[in-house]
């Protein structure tokens, strides 16, 4: 912190964003409109978009007006029966849940009627805990509208793609609809791929400018949006400019120290500061300090450039923080020489497959949702039973239909191509047997051959009698509809089998400093900041169970929304 009376200060505007996420992105175009004379957005990294760009994109806003439009029936009271169930036990004001709600679609239909934003209602992907009373089987998640990277000049140059894993070939971005399509091989695969693959080889005169697609999906897709509209805006934005700290007069913040590409500046806030820089994740320091073991910043697939800088420099005036114990989990597969971890979400749910940990055993329902099924894992992990890291074992029927990862399908890539690197470290295996392939991965033989025949007899009748795989509209979401009687059950039987290390991940921490409903910063003592506002994964988070998709970038815009409301006394 820095006390600064009466200071020289090298740049000067009415709002300094920091961070250029969904949410940091939100928050500056929410201000920019509603009022505030001018804006700055900063960014640690030397490209837009953060996490926020390499994520799926979608957010999870029930009631908003694209289901309201599509015919869908639902209301704030069932979504909140459903959060009360979802979210009991956890440390989260109710306030900021109801406010969620209740302003959500509100910033929605502000972006859409503003700014270029568009987003498309997901009609049949449901909510994660679809047992429950108020889950919906569709249109409370969204996905951004795929936009062309053309759409912003050579500033498409600036932005964050999406990760790896959502490009085909990692060129040809593809939504999150066409990738259960695709993944599974669903009825019109064919035509989809096709489609994408000559799209890509005609577009000769973008093939000169990027190996990327034009067609722009997912996480980028969103950021892609809010970034155009920013330019359209006319609102500034510093690349290669990380947070140091911040600026104090008089118990309020006034502004911020940025270190711009090795040179600090003074940045004047004359009405705030909105941090919206990410969590944690990738401070091994800080996890060693407040996550649940084991924890390796090597097994996260959050933003490189995500330190903690903005709750660090929270802390340093005051801030009081929750939930930092908590974090976005989803086990991940680390492929030797990637760039960054793959998140594993829908191979360990298609049928064939079943994942264990060192003695063979399951812990979890694997067709469950990727939040509650590591959260599962952490509970049945200890020094006498390891389950991380696990692994993902399946057989050449599998191997032959669905997607694993980097493994492909066996036509996509055969066994010859697989780096040897991979069998060298223990990332893959490959055996005849049940048992050769459970001692080539350190497995206890006996244990594996005991789960495989176990699940084996499940895929006949149907019934998952450890777990109840199968059982939730959820769970079926990625399964294979034509596999009976069970969509998400099918014998691991035919040789050789395969087995694929996971490592238990995340994709961001979800503890950071504790806000208000305005998302004004808040000491101990619940008084708040002045001048100082947090969003996104740099603030506790709202929907810590991640009740469906979207549940990270949706409370992030949502909260930026209601930050600019504050800031500009902006009424909707």
């Amino acid at each position: 912190m820095a006390e600064h009376a009466d200071a020289n200060w090298d740049f000067s505007a009415d709002v300094l964003v920091v961070g250029s996420g969904n949410g940091g992105l939100t928050a500056a175009l929410c201000n920019k409109i509603m009022g505030s004379g001018d804006v700055l957005v900063t960014e640690k990294a030397a490209k837009v978009g953060g996490t926020s760009a390499t994520s799926g994109g979608g957010i999870w806003i029930p009631c908003n007006h694209y289901a309201n439009e599509a015919g869908a029936e639902d209301s704030i009271e069932e979504a909140q029966r459903y959060l009360d169930q979802t979210l009991a036990g956890e440390d989260i004001p109710p306030e900021l849940v109801r406010s969620y709600l209740e302003n959500g679609p509100k910033m929605l239909r502000f972006l859409h009627d503003t700014t270029d934003v568009r987003y498309e209602s997901l009609e049949h992907y449901p909510d994660y805990y679809s047992t429950l009373e108020g889950a919906k089987p569709g249109h409370r998640s969204l996905e951004p509208q795929p936009v062309n990277a053309s759409e912003l000049g050579d500033d498409f140059r600036n932005l964050t793609f999406t990760h790896h894993m959502m490009r085909m070939f990692g060129v040809i971005h593809f939504t999150q609809v066409e990738a259960q399509v695709l993944m599974l091989k669903l009825p019109g695969y064919g035509k989809i791929l096709a489609s994408m693959m000559i799209n890509y080889l005609i577009d000769i005169p973008w093939r000169l400018k990027s190996r990327i697609s034009r067609r722009l999906c997912c996480g980028s897709a969103g950021i892609a949006r809010l970034y155009l509209s920013t330019k359209k805006q006319g609102i500034p934005l510093w690349l290669n400019s990380a947070l140091t700290e911040l600026v104090v007069e008089n118990g309020r913040v006034v502004g911020a120290v940025i270190n711009k590409e090795g040179k600090l500046k003074r940045v004047q806030a004359r009405k705030a500061v909105v941090l919206a820089a990410g969590g944690f994740e990738q401070n091994q320091a800080m996890r060693e300090k407040h996550l649940p073991k084991p924890t390796n910043t090597e097994w996260s697939a959050g933003t490189k450039g995500n330190t903690g800088d903005a709750i660090a420099a929270g802390i340093a005036v005051g801030a009081a923080t929750r939930m930092m114990e908590s974090a976005w989990w989803c086990t991940t597969v680390v492929v030797p020489d990637e760039p960054a971890p793959r998140l594993s979400i829908m191979e360990k749910s298609f049928p064939g497959s079943c994942v264990v940990n060192a003695a063979g055993q399951r812990f979890a329902n694997e067709s469950q949702n990727y939040m509650a099924f590591q959260k599962e894992q952490f509970a049945a992990h200890t020094e006498d039973n390891p389950c991380a890291p696990a692994y993902h074992i399946f057989d050449s029927r599998f191997r032959r239909d669905y997607m694993a990862g980097p493994l492909m399908t066996k036509a996509t890539k055969p066994d010859w191509t697989i780096p040897k690197k991979w069998f060298e470290t223990g990332f893959v295996g490959k055996a005849d047997t049940i048992e050769e392939l459970a001692s080539q991965m350190g497995i206890d033989p006996e244990g594996l051959r005991s789960t495989i025949d176990k699940m084996n007899r499940y895929a006949k009748t149907g019934v998952d009698e450890d777990f109840q795989r199968g059982d939730s509209e959820y769970d079926r979401y990625y399964a294979d509809p034509a596999i009976k009687p069970n969509p998400c059950l099918a014998g691991i039987d035919e040789g050789p089998f395969y087995a694929m290390r996971i490592d238990a991940g995340d994709f961001g921490t979800a503890g950071g400093l504790s806000t208000n409903v305005d998302a004004q910063v808040l000491r101990e003592d619940g008084t708040t900041i002045d001048g100082l506002y947090a969003v996104g994964n740099c603030s506790a988070a709202i929907l810590s169970t991640y009740p469906g998709p979207g549940a990270t970038l949706g409370p992030a815009m949502t909260m930026a929304y209601q930050a600019a409301k504050n800031i500009t006394g902006y009424t909707d």
